[in-house]
């Protein structure tokens, strides 16, 4: 790995991701390496730190290991980093804190910073580390997917999607009004004037909050709010109604009928957008905590299934191809027999990083329960998502895990099927772990696909 050199037009890290590609898809739906610029990381042992870098490539990041103090001000003058990983002692004890602090002076706009020491170290040079702009510290041993958990955090590289909202209106005029003026907050709307049509209406568009007329032609608000509560899955779903009504009781019983607050017409825009984003926000973060894995943050079992069923049900309405896999890594028991259950925990959080930068934005990935993976990936046919797959495998058990005697490596194996007439979500699941199954007395490390 060369030190300071230029980045080649498309890097090997880069190579590798749009190595994931799928025949037609888009490039703003691929997970391209969310950095673009490089990672600068220094550290005394310059051997380790260009490993460590080999193995943040894996993962799909640009990434230099530089050996002195002059060709990280030469880098860093031509090719601004998105994050620097600097250990205290680089070039000398305690050089590192002020080669950092030299570095950061005169900018507008610090470069996200963070230390590292092989040892335990004092307050004063924790303090000297903030002080250089570091915004996090790690000491003993660095180990590649808990860094680039770091890095993701210190970026800001996992960016949150827009708030979806969905506003049920008889009025055409109206709903037009409201989608524009939370459309200029950024949020992602939809209008419905026929209520009737709801239920399907929230199956396709998921939004993190609806907006409720009171009176509508077909029904009454808190009637369909009844309504769309009887359903497990909208139970949480907050409920705004937006009506000219000004009496208070009316207000307060349609909000004692599923609604979570009421907004009266005429409304000022401010207070419409804030009273949304508040409620919707909060709503998302407590669905977060229900339907994503607390270890991983990728799905649980029983989500991805429900996203599985509605995926299935869009990809048979617009007559295109959706594709399911199982992943299991392999011989897991031994690592944490030999290795110890937080091993086995480290492995895990890996194999869920690897596939986020891995795979596309618009694939859902869970975690199945305990080493099981579940991958739903619209708009692919089995051929690609057999490729995609087959291709992360080869390249995750390259990762390296500091262990004695020696650094661990660990594959995964995989049962991949695309739905076709005979296949429906639960039946998917069942062929695509029934694969998985084949795949492990196949002798692992591979993946098997399920033939239409």
């Amino acid at each position: 790995m060369s030190q300071a050199a230029e980045p080649s037009p498309l890097c090997p890290a880069q190579q590798l991701s749009r190595s994931g590609l799928r025949k037609d898809d888009p490039l703003d739906q691929v997970l391209l390496p969310p950095l673009r610029k490089p990672v600068y990381i220094l550290l005394q042992d310059h051997e380790r730190a260009q490993r460590l870098a080999q193995q943040l490539e894996f993962f799909g990041l640009v990434v230099q290991a530089l050996a002195n103090a002059a060709a990280f001000q030469a880098s860093i003058g031509e090719y601004p980093p998105s994050a620097i990983i600097m250990d205290v002692d680089f070039n000398g004890a305690g050089q590192g804190l002020l080669l950092a602090a030299q570095v950061q002076q005169g900018l507008a706009r610090h470069i996200p910073l963070l230390f590292f020491s092989h040892h335990e170290t004092d307050t004063p040079t924790r303090l000297a580390a903030v002080r250089a702009g570091g915004q996090d510290f790690l000491t003993g041993t660095l180990e590649a997917s808990s860094l680039l958990e770091k890095i993701e955090l210190l970026t800001n590289a996992t960016q949150h999607d827009p708030l979806r909202v969905l506003i049920i209106d008889d009025s055409r005029t109206q709903a037009l009004y409201t989608e524009r003026v939370l459309a200029s907050a950024g949020m992602i709307t939809r209008s419905l004037t026929d209520p009737i049509r709801t239920m399907a209406e929230l199956a396709d568009f998921q939004p993190d909050l609806i907006i409720l007329d009171l009176y509508m032609p077909a029904c009454t608000g808190p009637e369909l709010a009844k309504v769309i509560r009887h359903s497990d899955r909208y139970v949480s779903v907050p409920i705004i109604y937006l009506s000219a009504e000004d009496d208070l009781d009316k207000q307060l019983d349609a909000m004692s009928e599923g609604g979570d607050d009421f907004l009266t017409k005429p409304f000022r825009s401010r207070h419409l957008i804030t009273t949304v984003r508040n409620r919707a926000a909060r709503a998302r973060h407590l669905k977060a905590r229900m339907v994503r894995d607390s270890l991983t943050g990728l799905y649980n079992h029983t989500h991805i299934l429900q996203l599985l069923e509605d995926c299935s049900f869009r990809a048979r309405r617009e007559q295109q191809p959706l594709s399911f896999a199982m992943l299991d890594i392999d011989h897991f028991k031994k690592i944490n027999d030999r290795h110890g259950h937080p091993m086995g925990d480290r492995v895990i959080k890996s194999l869920a990083l690897f596939l986020k930068q891995r795979l596309r934005k618009t694939d859902f990935i869970g975690r199945y329960g305990g080493e099981e993976f579940a991958i739903v990936m619209p708009n692919t046919a089995l051929d690609a998502a057999h490729k995609v797959l087959d291709e992360i495998r080869r390249r995750f058990a390259e990762i390296l895990y500091p262990a004695q005697p020696r650094d661990l490596q660990c594959t995964f194996s995989a049962g991949v099927v695309q739905m076709d007439e005979g296949l429906d979500a639960l039946t998917m699941a069942s062929a695509a772990d029934e694969a998985l199954y084949r795949a492990k007395h196949a002798g692992r490390n591979c993946v098997v696909r399920v033939e239409p």
